[in-house]
C-alpha cells in the first residue's frame, strides 16, 4: 500500500534532553495509524513536526512520496491535546476562518460548515461564543474546524478526551467513516481499547525511541501466551483432571464453574484439546484469548524501564 507520510531517521534535542532520536515511521494511504507511548515520549514533538511547526534537527518528512513542503499544510488536518479556539468567537465564524486558511473560499467554507453542523445536530450553537459552550461541545466544534476543508491527512492528538461514552462512540463512527472516504488518520491517544477498535497500524514510541511497530492483530498474535477461554455445561472433576493430563493448566476459574482460561502448556494443539474436552462436556463455546494492547503498552513499556 503506498504511504501518504513518512518520516526518515527523525531527531530532535532541546538543550541535552533528546526528544526524538532516528524516529522513522510509514503511514499507509487510506489507513488509521496510531502513534502511541507514555506522556513524554516523544509524540507530540513528532505530530508537530509532521505538521511544521517546529523542524527537525536531522531526518526528512515525506507527504505523498516527496519531500514535504509548506503547502501540503493545506491538505492536513489537526487536532491538537491542547484545543486552540477563539472563546470570543462565534462558533460559525470561527470554523469559516479556520477553513479559509486551509484554502476554501467562503462559500465553500460556509456550504461544509452547514454539513457539518446538521450532521451533528448542532445548528443552533452557530452563533454562540466558544466561551459559552461546554468542554464537549468546544469539542465538536474543534473536531469540525479540524475536517472542514476536507484534508487527506487528519491528525487527532486525545480525540476522546472529554467526550462522554456517547459522544465518543459518535466520534468514533465519524473516524471510521472519513476513512472509508479515503481519509488517513494519524491517531494518537492513551485509550488502547480505541486503538485495537480503531488503528490498522502503531508505533510505539517510549523515551525518544521507537520500541515497537506493526500491524495491530499481527503484534497482538506475537505477543499471545496459547491461552484459550473455555465456557461449557456438564460435570468439572473429570474435565480438570483430563486438561491437566494432556499437559494443559487451568489458569482462570471465574466465577462460574463453567468458564474457565486454559495454557496450552505440551505438544497439544487446540484443536485436539477441544477434540478430547467435547466427548465430556458440553461446550459452548471455545476461543483464544489474545493480549489486549493495554497489555502489550505495558509490558513493552515496562522492559525499557528494566533493561
Amino acid at each position: 500500500m503506498d504511504s501518504i507520510l513518512k518520516t526518515v531517521s527523525v531527531d530532535k534535542q532541546y538543550g541535552t534532553a533528546k526528544v526524538l532520536n532516528n524516529i522513522t515511521i510509514d503511514v499507509p494511504q487510506g489507513s488509521i495509524y496510531g502513534l502511541l507511548g507514555p506522556n513524554g515520549a516523544g509524540k507530540t514533538t513528532l505530530i508537530r513536526i509532521i505538521n511544521g511547526i517546529i523542524a527537525p534537527d536531522s531526518g526528512e518528512i515525506y507527504f505523498n512520496g516527496r519531500r514535504q513542503s509548506r503547502t501540503d499544510s493545506a491538505s492536513i488536518g489537526y487536532l491538537p491535546e491542547e484545543r486552540g479556539l477563539y472563546r470570543k468567537m462565534k462558533v460559525g465564524e470561527q470554523v469559516v476562518y479556520l477553513a479559509k486558511l486551509k484554502g476554501l473560499s467562503s462559500t465553500d467554507a460556509k456550504q461544509q460548515a452547514n454539513y457539518w453542523f446538521e450532521k451533528f445536530g448542532i445548528e443552533s450553537w452557530r452563533n454562540r461564543k466558544v466561551e459559552e459552550l461546554s468542554k464537549g461541545m468546544q469539542q465538536k466544534v474543534q473536531f469540525i474546524a479540524t475536517v472542514l476543508h476536507r484534508p487527506s491527512l487528519l491528525i487527532l492528538d486525545e480525540p476522546f478526551s472529554g467526550f462522554d461514552p456517547i459522544n465518543a462512540e459518535m466520534l468514533k463512527n465519524e473516524i471510521l467513516g472519513l476513512r472509508e472516504q479515503g481519509v488517513t488518520i494519524v491517531l494518537s491517544t492513551h485509550n488502547m481499547a480505541s486503538v485495537e477498535e480503531l488503528c490498522d497500524n502503531i508505533s510505539l514510541i517510549n523515551k525518544s525511541n521507537c520500541i515497537l511497530q506493526g500491524e495491530v492483530d499481527e503484534i497482538r498474535q506475537y505477543y499471545k501466551t496459547d491461552e484459550y477461554e473455555l465456557c461449557f455445561t456438564g460435570e468439572t472433576e473429570n474435565l480438570f483432571s483430563l486438561i491437566e493430563t494432556l499437559g494443559c493448566r487451568i489458569i482462570n476459574q471465574k466465577q462460574l464453574k463453567y468458564h474457565v482460561s486454559i495454557t496450552i502448556q505440551s505438544q497439544i494443539t487446540a484443536n485436539e484439546l477441544l477434540a478430547k474436552v467435547i466427548t465430556m462436556v458440553n461446550v459452548v463455546s471455545f476461543r483464544e484469548i489474545l493480549p489486549g494492547m493495554s497489555e502489550i503498552f505495558k509490558q513493552r513499556v515496562s522492559m525499557e524501564v528494566t533493561e
